[in-house]
Protein backbone atom coordinates (compact mmCIF):
# COMPACT_ATOMS: atom_id res chain seq x y z
CA UNK A 1 0.00 0.00 0.00
CA UNK A 2 1.36 3.36 -1.23
CA UNK A 3 1.08 6.56 0.77
CA UNK A 4 -1.55 7.79 -1.59
CA UNK A 5 -3.58 4.70 -1.10
CA UNK A 6 -3.53 5.46 3.17
CA UNK A 7 -3.43 9.23 2.64
CA UNK A 8 -7.08 7.96 0.87
CA UNK A 9 -8.18 5.55 3.58
CA UNK A 10 -7.28 8.65 6.17
CA UNK A 11 -9.73 11.20 4.46
CA UNK A 12 -12.44 8.37 4.54
CA UNK A 13 -11.95 7.72 7.96
CA UNK A 14 -11.32 11.49 9.34
CA UNK A 15 -14.62 12.21 7.73
CA UNK A 16 -16.73 9.64 9.48
CA UNK A 17 -15.08 10.17 12.76
CA UNK A 18 -15.44 13.70 12.48
CA UNK A 19 -19.09 13.48 10.66
CA UNK A 20 -17.88 16.14 7.62
CA UNK A 21 -17.23 14.71 4.42
CA UNK A 22 -15.38 18.47 3.36
CA UNK A 23 -12.02 16.81 5.43
CA UNK A 24 -8.98 16.57 3.05
CA UNK A 25 -6.21 15.27 4.96
CA UNK A 26 -3.11 15.53 3.86
CA UNK A 27 0.61 14.87 5.22
CA UNK A 28 0.80 18.28 7.19
CA UNK A 29 -2.59 18.10 9.05
CA UNK A 30 -2.57 18.17 12.47
CA UNK A 31 -5.05 18.56 15.38
CA UNK A 32 -5.16 22.37 14.77
CA UNK A 33 -6.57 22.37 11.24
CA UNK A 34 -9.54 20.40 12.16
CA UNK A 35 -12.33 22.21 14.51
CA UNK A 36 -13.69 19.56 16.77
CA UNK A 37 -10.38 17.12 16.92
CA UNK A 38 -9.74 17.52 20.68
CA UNK A 39 -8.28 14.80 23.04
CA UNK A 40 -11.98 12.86 23.33
CA UNK A 41 -11.96 12.92 19.26
CA UNK A 42 -8.23 11.98 19.23
CA UNK A 43 -9.20 8.46 20.81
CA UNK A 44 -12.09 7.81 18.75
CA UNK A 45 -9.96 9.21 15.71
CA UNK A 46 -7.06 6.13 16.23
CA UNK A 47 -9.91 3.62 17.36
CA UNK A 48 -10.92 3.86 13.88
CA UNK A 49 -7.90 3.95 12.33
CA UNK A 50 -6.52 1.10 13.96
CA UNK A 51 -9.76 -0.67 12.45
CA UNK A 52 -9.75 0.90 9.57
CA UNK A 53 -6.02 -0.76 8.70
CA UNK A 54 -5.55 -3.70 11.38
CA UNK A 55 -3.31 -2.65 13.49
CA UNK A 56 -2.83 -1.16 16.78
CA UNK A 57 -0.43 2.22 17.79
CA UNK A 58 2.07 2.16 20.71
CA UNK A 59 0.90 4.53 23.55
CA UNK A 60 4.34 5.95 22.71
CA UNK A 61 3.58 6.51 18.91
CA UNK A 62 0.22 8.11 19.51
CA UNK A 63 1.78 10.21 21.92
CA UNK A 64 4.63 11.62 19.62
CA UNK A 65 2.33 12.35 16.77
CA UNK A 66 2.71 15.48 15.21
CA UNK A 67 0.95 15.26 11.91
CA UNK A 68 -1.00 13.19 10.01
CA UNK A 69 2.29 12.34 7.98
CA UNK A 70 3.80 10.31 11.14
CA UNK A 71 0.75 8.55 10.56
CA UNK A 72 1.12 7.50 7.41
CA UNK A 73 4.93 6.33 8.41
CA UNK A 74 3.19 4.42 11.24
CA UNK A 75 0.78 2.43 9.05
CA UNK A 76 2.88 2.06 5.78
CA UNK A 77 5.89 0.54 8.17
CA UNK A 78 3.24 -2.02 9.74
CA UNK A 79 0.16 -2.19 6.48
Amino acid sequence: MNRNEITERLNNVFRDVFDDDSISVNENTTSADIEDWDSIEHINLIAAVENEFGIRFKMREVSGMKNVGEMIDIISERA
